[in-house]
């Protein structure tokens, strides 16, 4: 799956385009390296976005294209 629709069907942000648009602005990395919002989502990478002056570090634990309330598709690192 695409980094920018994982960001928004994981609910980490609201809506594709401003996922696709921190993507290409380089407020989200995938491993320690800058992603672009094609990168493929595979379970295990870890994510880092930066809200202003906070940083929000994930890891990826499923990747699905549907999601009902109670799916857990990661965890907050730090």
């Amino acid at each position: 799956m695409r980094l920018d629709k994982y960001l928004k069907v994981s609910r980490l942000i609201k809506r594709r385009t401003a996922a696709n648009t921190a993507c290409d602005n380089g407020l989200v990395s995938v491993n320690g390296r800058p992603a672009r919002a094609s990168y493929e989502v595979k379970a295990g990478d870890q994510i880092s976005m930066q809200f202003g002056a906070r940083t929000v570090m994930v890891e990826v634990l499923a990747v699905q294209e549907t999601v009902r309330q109670g799916d857990i598709l990661y965890r907050e690192i730090r």
